[in-house]
């Protein structure tokens, strides 16, 4: 399946902002499935894990503190294009520059609390939905 599915991962910005409904409204009225979803408190050591392309940046620490400050969802979406699609409804990293309507754009508050994660590359997607659904047989 792959260039049909991503990952995202809804923020604790979003959680914490009563947006997840909103968001998952949106994605489910842009055309995608849900494959998998769940509501996750990350520790350290996982979301450092996860974001390990990212160790040697100077944002990582920071990054790594925002994930784990709360509960955060991780979804794996289906849809034709996906990877692409999702980029295109999130917009651009920092909220301000994002397109309207997107929803980065509606409900991010700034560049490190930009609410919602997507995949980068079909590679990518698939790595992070094993990282978060190791128990799922098939994707």
């Amino acid at each position: 399946m792959n260039g049909n599915l991503t990952l995202t991962i809804l923020k604790p910005d979003a959680v914490a902002n009563g947006h997840t409904g909103k968001i998952i409204d949106h994605i489910l009225q842009a055309g995608f499935r849900i494959k998998a979803m769940k509501l996750i408190q990350l520790d350290e050591r996982t979301a450092g894990m996860f974001y390990d392309i990212h160790r040697e940046r100077s944002f990582f620490k920071e990054l790594v503190g925002f994930m784990i400050s709360g509960p955060v969802v991780p979804m794996i979406l289906e849809k034709e294009n996906a990877v692409a699609d999702f980029r295109e409804l999130i917009g651009a990293t920092d909220p301000a520059k994002a397109a309207p309507g997107t929803i980065r754009n509606l409900y991010a508050r700034s560049i490190e609390a930009n609410t919602v994660h997507g995949s980068d590359s079909d590679e990518n997607a698939l790595r992070e939905a094993h990282f978060f659904f190791s128990d799922l047989e098939t994707l």
